[in-house]
Parts: C-alpha cells; structure tokens; sequence
C-alpha cells in the first residue's frame, strides 16, 4: 500500500458513486453503494495498510498517528479536489478507517429533489434552523445546498464551524468562513463564542453536540443572528424532545419559552431506495414555527405538532414524513414496501387511498 494506490481506490469511489469507503484488517476495503455494503476483490488489509492509510490521512491535515489514538473525525483531500469525511478508530488493537464521500459540487434543491420552501425558509432574517436525520441520510448535504443558496443570493457573512470542514466553499455574493475544529479552533462552544465577535449574519454549526454547544446555538439566534446546526433526531417532535432534554429538569421550561421564540423550522431527513433500486430519494419532513406551533412549544403539547404539520401543508408548505411518503408513491417514484420501511405510521396504506 502506497499513496498512489489509496488515491486510486478511493477514485474509484467517486467513479463509482458509492458513498462510503471502508477499510479494517483482515478485510480487504469495503463500498457502500445505494445503501448497500460491497466486498471488493482486492486483497485483505493488513496492519501495516490500515496505518499508512491513517497516517497518510492525518499528515495531510497537520498531524501525526500515535500510539495513544483511540479515535478521531478528520477529513481527506484527493490531488483532482476530491475530498472525504474520515473517522479513524482502533477496533481489537488495530486501526480502521471509514472513508465518506463528499461530493464535489454543492447541488441545487431542485438537483437533491429536496423541496423548494427550503429556499423560503433560509431567508429568515435571524432564528434557528435545524437540519435532523440519522446518519448517512443527507443532513450535511442538504445544509451545504441552503448555505450555497444564500451565497448565491444574499450578501452575508456566513461563518460556518465544522468538525471536519466537509463542502468547500467559494464566496460569491456572501463572504464564507469555515473554520474546523481541532484545527483553526479548540471546539464549537469557544468558536461559536468567537464567532459572534466576527460580524457574522450567518452561523452554521455542523453538529450541536452537547448542552454548552446548544445554549451558545440559541443564544446566538436570540441575539439577532441565523443559525444552522444538524441533530440526529427522526422529525420535529423528537428534534424539540432532545434539545430541552438536554437541559437539567428546573431550566427544561425557560428553554421551551427560549425555542419557541427562535425556533423557525426542522427539516427532517430520510434516504429511501426508489423504485429502480439504483438511487436513493430523500423523504422530508418540514416543520415552520407558525404561531400554533409556537403555541405547543411554549406549553409543551408537543404530541399536538405533527397534525399542525398536516393541516399547515396548503398554507406553509409545510409537511409530514408521510405525507411526502404518499406523494412519493403515487408519483411511482418509491413503492409502498420501501415507504412502509419509512413511515413512523400504522395507517400509511390508507392515507394513500384517500389522499
């Protein structure tokens, strides 16, 4: 294993469009490509491979490979400008490293088949947007093309902090500044601080990890400015869930009061198999933080959002998980068993008979 021979596997990542690479010992690298993992032919991986692979990767950003490394999130660049999320970990003494591909250009909504009140909601003059999902199910992707909208078409001082910087950006109508953390700065919570010294209009924080990240996330939209983050939560109602979860149980209620306010929509993601097998569709959710909802945040009936959700489709544009199911199958785009696999409902075979 050389240099030129990890460029060239990982080319043919991008080749062949798959969306992650892995490699382990005793295993010879692994695809995955539309949701499915694929063992190559090459040969398996030795000790020896899997540092250099990891080695190579973190003298890239600056660093070095330890005796005392147990895990850490990184990212990796190709000589053509291909670039890679990394997570290097040790699993039974050895490293292993997982490889996520990002792709090269930030596409447009209509190009991600992501709905287009998506460019309504980013033109909020200040709040909180989340972006919510499991991992792998496109948060990042979908929050690179919001960010690339709005370097498009508003004047903005966008700072993003990434943990590691994915997408790239180039500043056309707004100035970007993306900072990594380990890098440029020592965590979200210090430059989110920071960030707020830097005349920012726009904050984007890749993940809200922990309590401080969070409070510091609403105290910057409280203070006039817009903010982005992702969680890894399944829709609004869990997304809401978690963030005053976060909390100690006396302060739960003030942070309710805190996101009503400055909470102006989630959008929820999930990555489903159309009907070709060969590509996957995303199925959102979008919530708005209308006055009703504003309303069951405030009082915590949060059981009482999703059919808001429902009702709010043909006045916001918002809409549930199922409701983009249903679309999605009558359109013949996915199939029921695919929307079943997704839908959080017992009752989606007859939302779509009367819808």
């Amino acid at each position: 294993m050389d240099a030129k021979v990890l460029d060239k596997i990982l080319g043919i990542a991008f080749d062949k469009r798959v969306s992650d690479v892995h490699f382990e010992v005793d295993n010879p690298p692994f695809f995955r490509g539309r949701g499915q993992l694929i063992r190559s032919k090459l040969p398996a991986l030795t000790p020896e491979h899997t540092e250099f692979i990891a080695r190579t990767i973190l003298e890239q950003n600056g660093g070095t490979l330890t005796a005392d490394l147990k895990e850490i999130d990184t990212a990796y660049a190709l000589p053509d400008g291909g670039r890679f999320r990394v997570s290097i970990f040790r699993q039974r003494r050895h490293l292993g490293v997982v490889m996520r591909v990002i792709p090269p250009k930030v596409g447009a909504f209509k190009d991600l088949h992501l709905p287009s009140v998506l460019a309504d909601i980013a033109q909020a003059p200040n709040g909180l947007i989340l972006v919510t999902g499991p991992t792998g199910n496109g948060k990042s992707t979908t929050l690179a093309s919001i960010l690339q909208y709005l370097n498009e078409t508003h004047s903005y001082n966008i700072i993003t902090i990434e943990d590691p910087v994915e997408f790239l950006f180039a500043s056309k109508k707004s100035c970007i500044v993306q900072r990594e953390v380990g890098i440029d700065t020592d965590g979200f919570e210090r430059a989110l601080r920071a960030a707020l010294r830097m005349d920012p209009d726009v904050i984007m924080v890749g993940e809200m990890r922990d309590l401080e990240t969070i409070d510091a996330c609403i105290k910057a939209a409280e203070t006039g400015h817009l903010v982005f983050s992702t969680l890894h939560t399944q829709g609004a109602v869990s997304t809401i869930n978690r963030l005053v979860g976060t909390f100690p149980h006396d302060a739960q209620e003030i942070v309710r009061q805190r996101l009503a306010d400055i909470l102006v929509a989630t959008v929820s993601l999930r990555l489903v198999k159309d009907k070709s097998g060969e590509n996957l569709c995303p199925v959102v959710e979008v919530m708005r933080n209308t006055t009703t909802i504003q309303a069951c945040i405030r009082d915590g009936r949060l059981d009482e959002i999703e059919k808001h959700i429902e009702k709010g489709r043909s006045e916001y544009n918002m809409q549930t998980m199922d409701q983009h199911l249903v679309d999605l199958c009558k359109k013949g785009i996915i199939g029921m068993d695919a929307a079943k696999h997704i839908s959080r409902s017992m009752d989606l075979e007859r939302k779509l008979m009367f819808t």
